[in-house]
């Protein structure tokens, strides 16, 4: 029985989705490109985020599993970053704003740190989001992601 969804992807993933403030609308906009995509897996985000998504995909008509967390400062990037170290997150699009400050810098580095630690891809624009929900890898039986290996070089 052939249970791919409409991209080909038979696998169903939990993707978190975080985007700050001034990147909100770029993250909307995104995921109702996607939204046919999207829409076939679990999507956990950060609370404002989430709101956003689901509000736009309610309006276009298209159902989706979506849980929001708090927002960002309000511990919604810490909420996520506990998932990634539970293992229960296998893909992360975070849409940075990195031409402005954010008062919970801690918080968002450490959600970027434990993607790394935990070897979950996170994508930080459109463009590499796109090549991450897009990959043959996420179905290849053959492939298995090699945990990251913390060890001195020694020549």
């Amino acid at each position: 029985m052939n249970n791919k969804n409409r991209n080909g992807m038979e696998k169903q993933l939990k993707i978190a989705l975080v985007a700050h403030d001034n990147r909100k609308a770029d993250m909307v906009e995104w995921a109702v490109f996607n939204a046919e995509m999207l829409s076939k897996h679990q999507l956990i985000c950060t609370g404002t985020t989430g709101s956003l998504i689901q509000k736009a995909f309610e309006e276009k008509g298209i159902s989706a599993d979506i849980t929001c967390m708090n927002s960002g400062p309000m511990g919604g990037d810490a909420e996520i970053a506990a998932l990634v170290v539970r293992k229960q997150i296998n893909l992360a699009v975070f849409l940075i704003d990195d031409l402005n400050a954010q008062p919970h810098e801690a918080d968002i580095q450490m959600l970027l740190r434990q993607c790394r630690v935990h070897n979950v891809p996170i994508a930080c624009n459109r463009y590499s989001a796109d090549l991450m929900i897009t990959s043959t890898l996420w179905d290849n039986d053959d492939y298995v992601p090699k945990e990251p290996r913390y060890v001195k070089f020694n020549r």
